[in-house]
């Protein structure tokens, strides 16, 4: 897909982007509120699920038949999500919303890099150029600068 798609698909993901801080900071908020970043977590994850069981809905209901034949692997994303939104609620408070996403940032250019080097999990083949790894390189240091105030 080219042209209007791409622009499309970039958009939603900068909003991804921006939400994920925003994520951090409320949670964070409402983990101090609660005085407990897991049940934070927990409210989070009950609205999260009731949020996208009504897009499944709207959008047909259909999507689990093939479930129950799906690599047990393939489910660690849950894992993962819960883990980063655990971390992030309970270190936000004590080291800042900023550097955390900071190093959120780093580990996701890492990561991104490596799964698409590799094509892990299916992923499009996009090779470790050095022109890509500068550029990688670079969006790093543009973060870190970012965080030295």
């Amino acid at each position: 897909m080219k042209g209007s798609g791409m622009t499309q698909y970039a958009v939603i993901m900068l909003l991804a982007g921006i939400g994920i801080p925003t994520l951090a900071a409320l949670n964070a908020a409402l983990g101090q509120r609660l005085g407990s970043p897991a049940a934070a977590a927990v409210v989070l994850f009950c609205v999260a699920l009731l949020s996208t069981g009504a897009v499944w809905a709207l959008m047909g209901a259909k999507g689990f038949g093939g479930l129950a034949s799906a690599p047990r692997h393939l489910l660690l994303g849950g894992c993962l999500v819960a883990f980063y939104v655990l971390s992030v609620t309970y270190i936000a408070p004590h080291f800042g919303v900023g550097n955390a996403v900071f190093f959120v940032l780093i580990g996701q250019l890492i990561s991104a890099a490596a799964i698409d080097h590799f094509g892990l999990f299916g992923a499009r083949v996009s090779p470790l150029t050095l022109t890509r790894a500068t550029g990688i390189a670079v969006m790093a240091l543009g973060v870190w600068i970012t965080q030295r105030a």
